[in-house]
């Protein structure tokens, strides 16, 4: 283990261990930033409504503005439809109430996931259908967890991902959806919990935005009642 000594005194050593430590209780003094209604560079957040259906709205906005595709499918017709349009050839799904009700009306090929797949064969599919957590009004963001997502790779290894959420997911801030993760898994916590927020990008080279270069391209939400 790494020791750094602190100051000029040679006694006064402090293990690697021990500054990580002392730099986790200094910042848990400090609010979180969202809690407080801020963005970490200090901007504010926009104030989140109460009604949900302000919120949904307040969520396809921020999703536009991320380049995510959101729709807000008035029954599970639509969102086959929708799902349809693509004219997928091979998809990759989980088993879940949504993703199994579309799955089983699409006509294109499919792996599904829970009986264990082969990596090349996942790579192979045009597109991934989860389930999700919780959708962010505030961020635009998506919560998913192992559990809800079908594992990691899911939302990960195909270029377009389609998450299928339902309206009573909606919640107004990144601290109400962690806490309902909370609620519902108790001390039982999925062994993965991502926020997505927008399709995979990067702007590291010469500052030229880039869809794709480190998972899906493509994000799309449909919201179903």
């Amino acid at each position: 283990m790494n020791t750094i000594a602190a100051g000029n005194s040679a006694n006064n050593i402090l293990t690697s261990q021990e500054i990580i430590l002392a730099r986790i209780q200094e910042a848990l003094r400090i609010p979180a930033a969202h809690a407080a209604g801020k963005a970490p560079d200090g901007r504010g957040l926009a104030s989140v409504p109460d009604s949900l259906d302000a919120q949904i709205q307040m969520f396809a906005q921020n999703a536009e503005s991320l380049r995510a595709e959101f729709v807000v499918c008035g029954s599970l017709d639509e969102a086959v439809a929708r799902a349809e349009s693509y004219g997928w050839k091979k998809i990759a799904w989980h088993k879940g109430e949504l993703t199994g009700a579309v799955a089983a009306r699409l006509p294109a090929a499919q792996l599904e996931t829970d009986g264990g797949y082969a990596v090349e064969d996942l790579e192979s599919c045009d597109a991934a259908m989860t389930e999700c957590e919780s959708l962010v009004a505030q961020t635009g963001s998506v919560l998913v967890s192992s559990a809800a997502a079908g594992g990691r790779a899911l939302s990960v290894l195909p270029p377009h991902h389609l998450v299928l959420a339902r309206r009573s997911q909606m919640v107004a801030n990144l601290s109400a959806a962690l806490q309902r993760v909370r609620n519902k898994y108790h001390n039982e916590w999925p062994s993965f919990l991502s926020f997505i927020t927008g399709p995979s990008r990067t702007g590291d080279i010469e500052r030229i935005l880039v869809l794709g270069a480190h998972g899906p391209r493509k994000l799309t939400i449909l919201l179903l009642p």
